[in-house]
């Protein structure tokens, strides 16, 4: 008989693996990031999730590590979002994350079939036209999407037969005044992070320009046979939010779960099926005691909106699912507000000249202790963001 796990044992083992039953020692940013990608969409939100993971976390230690020991990278990866990860473990999150077929990619950036099927153009073909010009376009410069879009794009209509360049030419679905072309070639990008041919460099006011990786590092990234990139990255999956399904892999990934046979296949007698909440599940083999033994946390954090904890498929094993729509919504999502393991509301910041206000809605009544850690947790965000003082507010749901 499967072993039957509880949602208790569940949160408390998810919590551990994501480095938020105690905080790491300063030098544990790259285990913090490596563990499962640390998303910064909205930007700004991985400085938050990685200050929930590493102890006396600064805003220059991010900085540094990216731009100057380049330790860490930000590239699109799951679901086509912008994450941090570190350098070493590039493969994983690119070559690991890139699906295998035409169909899978399509859903990975999904929004690019209605320009495709029009132009009567495959997906594979439009990322080889992009990935034929990027080189050209980009190497020496950083650019913002747009302006790199539109110089490719430019050029691509160039070598297109005249049907599909009045096409690619044409206004598209997407942002107003925007070519067809234009926008597909925005998706193709996407796809080119995970060939590992461009990155994002550090943002410049509100641009997150691009760069050619190659010199960006100074090197290319290692090339890594893609069953063993996609094993890895699936068993940092298994180990972050296990036990899951495939269900819940794709959904983390962005693909489709009759695309995860890729990634699932490879790995299958390295899982034990669980019983959770009645259902099969499943966990890394060599997971399973600490799935068993694992202690539940104490003190509190600030989780950020799309913090690695909370990006699953199964949200009711976290929050009551009255409470679903307020905290994930689709645009302008909150923060979520954690003490002693558990998701006790949600929290939105304000800069009021140079105080910073911390909205907090509740779940339910918090204890005195929880209070005053929170007001400790805030007042070391309010440090983090360059604010000097920092006020808290409550609210119930």
């Amino acid at each position: 008989m499967p072993h039957r796990i509880s949602k208790g044992q569940v949160i408390a083992f998810r919590l551990g693996a994501h480095c938020l039953t105690e905080r790491l020692a300063e030098d544990g940013l790259p285990r913090a990031a490596g563990r499962c990608g640390i998303q910064n969409s909205p930007p700004g939100s991985a400085l938050l999730a990685l200050h929930a993971r590493v102890g006396n976390f600064r805003q220059d230690q991010l900085a540094s590590a990216v731009a100057e020991e380049k330790s860490l990278l930000q590239s699109w990866c799951m679901r086509g979002s912008p994450f941090y990860f570190p350098t070493s473990d590039a493969a994983v999150f690119t070559t690991g994350v890139l699906p295998p077929t035409e169909e899978a990619m399509r859903h990975l950036v999904s929004g690019v079939e209605p320009a495709l099927d029009k132009l009567g153009m495959s997906f594979t073909k439009a990322v080889e036209l992009t990935g034929a010009e990027i080189g050209d376009v980009l190497s020496g410069r950083r650019l913002a999407i747009n302006e790199l879009g539109a110089e490719i794009a430019t050029r691509i209509a160039r070598r297109l037969p005249q049907r599909q360049r009045g096409i690619w030419q044409e206004n598209g679905p997407y942002a107003p005044g925007q070519p067809f072309g234009e926008g597909i070639v925005h998706f193709c990008i996407r796809i080119l992070t995970l060939q590992r041919v461009v990155c994002f460099a550090p943002r410049t006011g509100n641009k997150a320009p691009l760069v050619l990786v190659n010199e960006w590092l100074g090197h290319p990234i290692p090339d890594v046979a893609p069953d063993l990139a996609r094993a890895e990255l699936l068993r940092r999956y298994l180990r972050c939010y296990g036990p899951s399904t495939r269900g819940g892999f794709a959904a983390w990934t962005g693909v489709h779960p009759g695309d995860t046979g890729p990634w699932w296949s490879l790995i299958e007698d390295e899982m034990t099926q669980v019983d959770f909440a009645g259902l099969p599940s499943w966990i890394l083999t060599e997971d399973l005691d600490a799935l068993l033994s694992a202690p539940m946390p104490k003190g509190v954090r600030l989780l950020p909106p799309h913090d690695p904890y909370t990006q699953i498929h199964d949200r009711n094993t976290i929050v009551d699912e009255k409470y679903h729509r307020e905290v994930w919504k689709a645009a302008g999502g909150p923060g979520t507000v954690l003490t002693r393991g558990k998701l006790a509301g949600t929290w939105r910041p304000r800069l009021r000249g140079p105080k910073l206000t911390i909205a907090v809605k509740t779940f339910g009544a918090l204890g005195d202790q929880d209070i005053k850690s929170l007001k400790d947790e805030a007042g070391q965000v309010a440090a983090l963001r360059g604010a000097p003082a920092v006020e808290v507010e409550f609210e119930a749901y």
